[in-house]
């Protein structure tokens, strides 16, 4: 009997005659037979039913059995085509009952429906249960079966019902279908009428039903039923365990899925994959790694570990725990990792900033031939955008384009935030205009990306584009146009958005709240922001640094450092944006003491090394003078920007260390970076300071023919003020005739300044024309003119230029002193009387005065003897 057996596994046709030549065939060889005809003919390797060349028919000619054996022969058949999903074939079999006049018997009749509902064709299943003079559970099982796994789960319920009318009591195995097609379709209240039926027929206890019901309860969100089902049940498998797992996992509750996995961890029972990954997915939620670290243990030891799914899982929790390294070696144990577990490597090196490596890892995907999908191109445009390099974002979207994804909108929608973000606005809306269709992220992507000029001046129109095309703003174009406000310091227009805001119902809203209050601040209408600030239902470290910023960028020193000191009492921690802003303040105010406190917390909380803080420490130290305390700071650095450096470069300027600027210069281009705008700014001033005419020069010229910069205003006021200040008139005559910008206000009050310097009244007097031309309101220009002509002895145009300016109604600003005092600022104003104290303090004042004079002239007594 094994040389069927061997021969028809084999798929040998030509072997066909050992078979037919046995004088005795058993059911067994019959069946080995039948079976392995059905393997070929799904396989297609021959056609049904017949062998022509061989002549073999194994249902008439060749096998001649009794009625009992040819039912299950027949069944047989129908069962291997169930398992095939072999529908023509199921079919043809069909027919032969029918054309052998063979009555079925139950059985038959339940493979028949069997076939049909696994194959999909439940009208066949239907038409055959229809026709059956006698029906059982097993009959209407087969058809649910079928039902549920493609999906049709309310279809099931109301054949349920049929079959209740028909008098056929179900048993476990059909309770089970039936409350699988009640998961599929969320119906909760079937679901209760299934668990009563279940507890009358007394198959509650049994493990599959006990399942199947927590799997329902838990997938409807009623957890305390479904908790209460799992804890009835005698017995527990995986698949009851993985049922409240994903139940919790639903509702978001973590912790309670890792206590559960804790629990069955101690059942002995035997993870699988699908376990491990709720588990995995419920550690990232919780950013809990020793628990993530033990799941990992098991998932090696389950040998899970090259699986995609969980090794997917394995890299985002790592990946959201910061872990780059731990999330490579996860994905290279993937022994072929799909486009999710590359998507997922691409996420996480672009998370934690590793833009670079997440490009090459997208380069590395490619060249593998793995096709990404539209959530591995939303990634890395993202990481693309943090790039900043043009060609880059241009090769992604050339790619796009070539796997046909550019009519997806939320690709063409990642697009336009990538090249305004990289301040390519033109071809951020040559993709928006190609669009079929706009959508509210169209337009927050028009309006997303860094405040420059183009993209401000820009936002105002996208908003009005916007409601005229019928789209209703969000949050987050709120915020968007709002910035663009705050930028272009355009309040009109602010206060317009601001209507619109209280009109859609969002002036409750947090973020666009702070957006108001960072609008009405930086446009000095400090009363509105802090009504506005006091209106926040919830105020968070973001309001708060909003009001601080607000008082700091308005001269409002003392307002930001009492509302720092308020924020700190609410119990808000500072981050390093509110440190950056308050240590701005002190710096302004030369506030030390205040300054070192802000210091200290900066180094308690780890802020300390942060660019932004770093830059605001070296400025406020430098300020107070303190300019070793500054260069502590910036050395203490790991990495510096061109801003840092910058910064450094100003502390040594404003400490008249001219040799140092020029020497930290060096030492910035030996490091590699490159200086901006604002360094050679820098340079030039020490340069003018230093009395270095030619080096001043050459770093003039090498901002276009080196840097590749366009001189800017400051720069040609830099160059003329080191003409100015060795004397050199003539030069400084020339150069403003032959620049290439328009003068301002600031090149002439260089030149008037330098004329005061050496005492040029003829150019000095040019010079302060032009001034009261382009800016006739700053007392500076008048008393700088007057000055050159008094030390002339030009006491008629002295008394001239005071009368043209008592004319004008210019008046010179008051002189301000401050001194803080306990932890309390005080400012004083000239001839100011506001202080509570002042009568106290003048009198101390003027005894001062009179003891330095008595003190000055006895040592003048003792120098003239």
């Amino acid at each position: 009997m094994l040389v069927p057996s061997l021969d028809f596994r084999c798929f040998s046709l030509r072997k066909h005659s050992p078979f037919i030549k046995f004088p005795r065939r058993s059911l067994l060889a019959s069946f080995q037979l039948v079976s392995c005809f059905t393997t070929l003919i799904a396989t297609n390797e021959i056609n049904p039913i017949f062998y022509p060349p061989l002549k073999v028919t194994p249902f008439k000619e060749k096998i001649k059995l009794d009625r009992t054996k040819r039912l299950k022969l027949y069944s047989k058949i129908l069962h291997d085509c169930a398992s095939k999903g072999s529908l023509r074939l199921a079919k043809v079999v069909h027919g032969k009952i029918i054309k052998n006049g063979l009555d079925p018997d139950l059985h038959l009749w339940n493979s028949l429906v069997n076939v049909y509902a696994k194959c999909g064709s439940f009208g066949y299943a239907c038409k055959v249960l229809d026709i059956m003079s006698e029906t059982d559970v097993v009959s209407w099982t087969a058809l649910f079966s079928g039902l549920v796994n493609e999906g049709h789960g309310s279809a099931v319920l109301g054949l349920y019902c049929f079959m209740k009318k028909d008098g056929v009591r179900p048993n476990g195995h059909c309770l089970v279908t039936a409350l699988k097609a009640c998961s599929l379709s969320l119906d909760l209240f079937f679901g209760t009428l299934l668990h009563g039926e279940g507890v009358k027929v007394g198959v509650l206890l049994d493990v599959f039903v006990g399942s199947s019901l927590v799997d329902l309860y838990a997938k409807c969100g009623e957890m305390e039923l479904a908790e209460r089902v799992f804890v009835y049940m005698d017995k527990k498998n995986v698949v009851s365990w993985n049922a409240l797992f994903n139940g919790y996992a639903l509702k978001g509750d973590a912790g309670k899925v890792l206590n559960l996995f804790e629990g069955m961890t101690e059942s002995e029972l035997r993870c699988s994959k699908f376990t491990l990954s709720n588990v995995l997915k419920s550690c990232t939620y919780l950013g809990n790694l020793t628990r993530g670290s033990i799941a990992h243990s098991l998932v090696i030891k389950t040998g899970c570990e090259h699986d995609e799914f969980v090794g997917c899982c394995l890299l985002d929790m790592y990946s959201k725990c910061g872990l780059v390294e731990d999330a490579l070696k996860v994905f290279k144990r993937i022994q072929e990792p799909n486009i999710v577990a590359w998507s997922a490597m691409i996420d996480c090196l672009d998370e934690q900033g590793q833009i670079q490596e997440a490009a090459e890892m997208f380069c590395l995907m490619r060249h593998k031939g793995v096709s990404p999908n539209q959530h591995t191109f939303s990634s890395i445009a993202g990481a693309a955008t943090n790039l900043g390099d043009p060609l880059f974002c241009e090769g992604i979207h050339a790619c796009i384009i070539k796997h046909g994804f550019e009519s997806e909108n939320v690709l063409s929608n990642a697009l336009i935030s990538m090249y305004m973000n990289i301040r390519s606005v033109q071809n951020g809306w040559q993709v928006f205009k190609e669009m079929s269709s706009w959508d509210l992220a169209s337009w927050n992507a028009l309006l997303s990306g860094p405040l420059d000029d183009k993209t401000c001046d820009q936002g105002p129109s996208i908003f009005h584009k916007m409601l005229a095309a019928g789209c209703r703003p969000d949050i987050c174009t709120f915020t968007s146009i709002l910035r663009s406000c705050s930028s272009l310091l355009n309040l009109k227009f602010g206060q317009q958005v601001h209507a619109h805001i209280i009109k859609n119902g969002l002036n409750d809203n947090n973020l666009v709240g702070t957006s108001l209050i960072d609008l009405y601040a930086k446009n000095r209408f400090l009363e509105d922001a802090e009504l506005l600030f006091s209106q926040l239902i919830e105020i968070d470290l973001f309001s708060w640094t909003a009001l601080i910023a607000g008082y700091a960028q308005t001269d409002c020193v003392e307002k930001a450092i009492k509302c720092f000191n308020q924020m700190q009492r609410q119990g808000v921690k500072p981050n390093e944006f509110t440190l950056a802003t308050c240590l701005s303040s002190c710096s302004k105010m030369a506030m030390l003491e205040n300054g070192q406190l802000l210091h200290s917390m900066a180094i308690k909380a780890g802020h300390s090394v942060d660019l932004f803080v770093s830059s605001a420490l070296v400025d406020m130290y430098a300020n107070c003078g303190c300019i070793e305390e500054a260069e502590s700071a910036f050395q203490g650095m790991v990495s510096a920007d061109v801003v840092l450096w910058n910064t450094m470069l100003f502390g040594y300027l404003q400490h008249g260390q001219g040799l140092k600027v020029l020497e930290t210069f060096r030492t910035m281009l030996d490091e590699g970076l490159e200086p901006d705008e604002v360094t050679i700014i820098g340079v030039l001033s020490a340069c003018s300071y230093m009395g270095l005419v030619e080096e001043g020069k050459e770093h003039f010229d090498s901002l276009t023919n080196v840097y590749g910069i366009i001189p800017t205003i400051e720069h040609y006021a830099c160059m003329i003020d080191i003409l100015g200040r060795a004397g050199k008139f003539n030069e400084v005559e020339s150069f403003v005739k032959d620049m290439k910008v328009t003068s301002t206000a600031l090149i002439w009050e260089t030149v008037l300044g330098s004329c005061r310097m050496h005492g040029n009244d003829k150019l000095g007097d040019i010079a302060a024309e032009k001034l009261f031309e382009l800016d006739p309101d700053t007392a500076s220009h008048y008393i700088l003119l007057a000055n050159i002509f008094a030390a002339k002895g030009r006491w008629d145009d002295v008394r001239r230029v005071r009368a043209l300016m008592t004319s004008r109604g210019v008046k010179k600003e008051s002189g301000c002193s401050w001194v803080m005092v306990s932890g309390q600022l005080h400012i004083f104003g000239s001839a100011d009387g506001s202080h509570p104290m002042s009568r106290e303090i003048y009198t101390k004042l003027q005894e001062l005065v009179q003891k330095e004079w008595h003190l000055l002239m006895s040592r003048l007594v003792v120098i003239l003897l």
